[in-house]
């Protein structure tokens, strides 16, 4: 193999393919009643002194979005509710998501939860939680 050039593997192809509807399906939930619940797609990183998690909400009210941090991950729900259009005789196709939204995140560290701050803009949740300092290194006593 030339140097640069990578080597195309039909398998390889198949396999992102197959993690990809798998990410798909993951996508829509379905919920005990017969709804569909929607996993928003999330961004977590960290740094020196806090965890950043961003969550896509497009569509969504500020005041229909619920956030709860328990047990080391952050709890999102939220609602996007349906437009009423008046005159719908003559629709043709359906395709955005209504209804609910539910994603629980698993933090990579321990957090202050009750120091956390939240921001809503441009459809995207931005939460800001303060990383709890834990000692790396301790001394132990032998009895």
């Amino acid at each position: 193999m030339r140097r640069g050039l990578a080597i195309w593997s039909p398998f390889a192809e198949l396999d992102r393919i197959r993690r990809e509807f798998d990410r798909l399906l993951e996508d829509m939930i379905p919920a005990g009643d017969g709804d569909r619940i929607l996993a928003p797609p999330v961004d977590v990183y960290e740094t020196e002194g806090e965890v950043i998690v961003k969550a896509e909400l497009p569509g969504v009210n500020k005041e229909d979005i619920e956030v709860t941090i328990k047990e080391n991950a952050v709890h999102i729900k939220a609602e996007r509710k349906e437009e009423k259009e008046e005159n719908t005789e003559n629709v043709h196709r359906v395709e955005r998501f209504y209804g609910r939204i539910e994603r629980v995140v698993p933090l990579p560290v321990d957090v202050k939860a009750d120091k956390a701050k939240a921001e809503y803009k441009d459809g995207v949740l931005e939460l800001r939680i303060p990383k709890e300092k834990v000692s790396k290194e301790a001394k132990v006593k032998i009895a």
